[in-house]
């Protein structure tokens, strides 16, 4: 059985959303930090979520995945550039790191055929 990432992004939103109603503090640091390290500088957007990405697949995190791939196609990344990135995962991660290349190509298959 594969793993729809727009379902668990969707379920990530959610359960995050729940935690922010009670914790908000913690999440709006977050939610700096992250506008803060996402902007545009010396790298680019794109480039900065394609090593999000990078850690995500190296780590085996499916909602990093999901949500990092989907922001990847947002900012207009092509399969092409995420294949090349990926290839720097697996070669740094080894076999573990491919299990999840997999996973994040059926996610960016998965995004790009339905629209995000």
């Amino acid at each position: 059985m594969s793993k729809g990432y727009k379902e668990i992004t969707q379920r990530i939103a959610k359960g995050v959303g729940a935690f922010a109603k009670e914790n908000p503090d913690i999440m709006k640091g977050f939610r700096e930090m992250s506008a803060a390290a996402d902007r545009d500088g010396v790298l680019s957007a794109k480039t900065k979520e394609l090593i999000a990405l990078a850690i995500g697949v190296s780590q085996r995190c499916d909602g990093c995945i999901g949500f990092h791939m989907k922001n990847l196609i947002k900012l207009g990344a092509t399969r092409e550039e995420i294949v090349e990135m990926l290839g720097v995962v697996v070669y740094m991660g080894g076999g573990p790191a491919l299990m999840y290349v997999g996973d994040a190509m059926h996610a960016y298959d998965e995004f790009v055929s339905t629209g995000n």
